[in-house]
């Protein structure tokens, strides 16, 4: 038996290079895998948490792993059920999610799945996907934002409802089907979307979504919005990005050049309020019809798109955008949440902080303004409040017992 690393590194090498993957489904039965999807997962919160059924953890074995390779050689392996229970959304007092509980042996060839997949479509992913990856997170998508679109005008807040629930079986299982050359492990993974949900031990059906909380939902669920991030880059970036930089602003060149002038001519008191009077004015023109900027970055169902140029323009991509999630991807934004904010006096809510356009002309370096421009990260108001609000408490009954 080859090894998992081995085996995932030729998966790995296929997907780099672009080529289909073939005969997938016998990878499953290889014991190494299983042996690599144990190590990653029997540490997890949920891992002696049960699901449909008492399976734990607890009682891996060899066995168990012979038990599941024979049952997929012969095509027998059947998907239980998930076990939904409802977890509370963070900071929300009333809304809560669904999460679904797998049953252990499930997990485990779930984690074996996942691992495939994971090696076969992370190096075609977009670089602007920072959600559910290896060595990407929120700090990632953060950083990009913050070094990478100083300027920006108008933000775009892109958020999916009920993104998870709602992903069409059909549109997933075309997806994969355009890489992956293999029935029986196309089978599987349809058999897997389709197998329900036990809630106060009644059974559901799932007619579309992966369950919150399956070890496969966030790979699958990249997969899928790989789409979204393929259309942004070869149909909204190139129409929307033009011109190398902006053009000059004539009012500062005029006096900038007026300011020499008058040193040279010895009226130095008049040179120096003249160069005051740049300081407080842009170097290059922000108006200028022919330069234009977007771009994006998605973290899960989450993604905001910064945009230079006017609002009639950030209006149109926000609704090609709903247009094409609609239309390719049976997926519909937000109407509550998918905003439109201007950077220099509103915020931008993204990955729980406000995203600003910072502005200060009195902030100065020996290059000029420091911080025009520049993307700022703040945290909301109401969470330093939700955080100061035990220590408060605690000082207030302190304070309180020595009174």
């Amino acid at each position: 038996m080859r090894r998992a690393e081995t085996i995932l590194n030729i998966v790995r090498e296929r997907g780099r290079r672009g080529l289909p993957l073939e005969r997938v489904y016998r990878l499953l039965y290889n014991p190494e895998l299983y042996h690599t999807a144990y190590g990653k997962i029997y540490r997890n919160d949920g891992a002696l948490t049960p699901g449909s059924t008492e399976e734990t953890a607890d009682g891996m074995s060899l066995a168990k792993i012979e038990a599941i390779t024979g049952a997929l050689r012969h095509e027998r392996y059947r998907w239980r059920p998930v076990r939904r229970i409802y977890i509370e959304k963070p900071r929300s007092n009333k809304n809560k999610r669904p999460l679904g509980i797998p049953s252990w042996s499930d997990k485990l060839l779930q984690e074996v799945i996942r691992l495939i997949l994971e090696a076969y479509y992370e190096p075609q992913f977009s670089d602007r996907s920072h959600g559910f990856r290896p060595g990407r997170g929120c700090h990632t998508a953060l950083s990009e934002i913050q070094r990478k679109w100083s300027g920006t005008t108008w933000f775009v807040e892109g958020d999916i409802s009920e993104c998870f629930g709602s992903l069409d079986h059909s549109i997933l299982l075309s997806i994969l089907s355009e890489k992956i050359h293999d029935n029986r492990f196309l089978r599987l993974i349809e058999n897997l979307l389709k197998a329900g949900y036990l809630e106060e031990w009644r059974f559901n059906a799932t007619l579309s979504g992966t369950p919150q909380g399956g070890v496969l939902s966030p790979i699958l669920s990249n997969i899928y919005l790989d789409r979204l991030d393929k259309y942004v880059e070869t149909t909204l970036l190139p129409n929307h990005n033009r011109k190398a930089e902006r053009g000059y602003n004539p009012e500062y060149n005029y006096l900038r050049d007026r300011a020499k002038r008058l040193a040279k001519r010895g009226h130095n008191s008049e040179a120096e309020q003249t160069r005051k009077r740049t300081r407080s004015m842009p170097s290059r023109d922000p108006d200028d019809p022919d330069f234009r900027r977007l771009r994006y970055v998605r973290y899960a169902d989450d993604f905001l798109l910064g945009f230079i140029g006017v609002r009639e323009e950030a209006e149109q991509i926000k609704w090609q955008l709903k247009g094409f999630m609609r239309d390719s991807l049976k997926l519909e934004l937000s109407d509550s949440k998918t905003l439109i904010t201007h950077g220099r006096t509103q915020a931008a809510r993204f990955l729980g902080y406000e995203v600003v356009v910072l502005h200060d002309d009195t902030k100065q370096s020996r290059r000029g303004r420091a911080i025009n421009g520049i993307i700022g990260l703040k945290v909301p108001a109401e969470v330093v409040r939700a955080k100061c609000a035990p220590t408060k408490r605690v000082a207030n009954q302190y304070t309180g017992r020595n009174a």
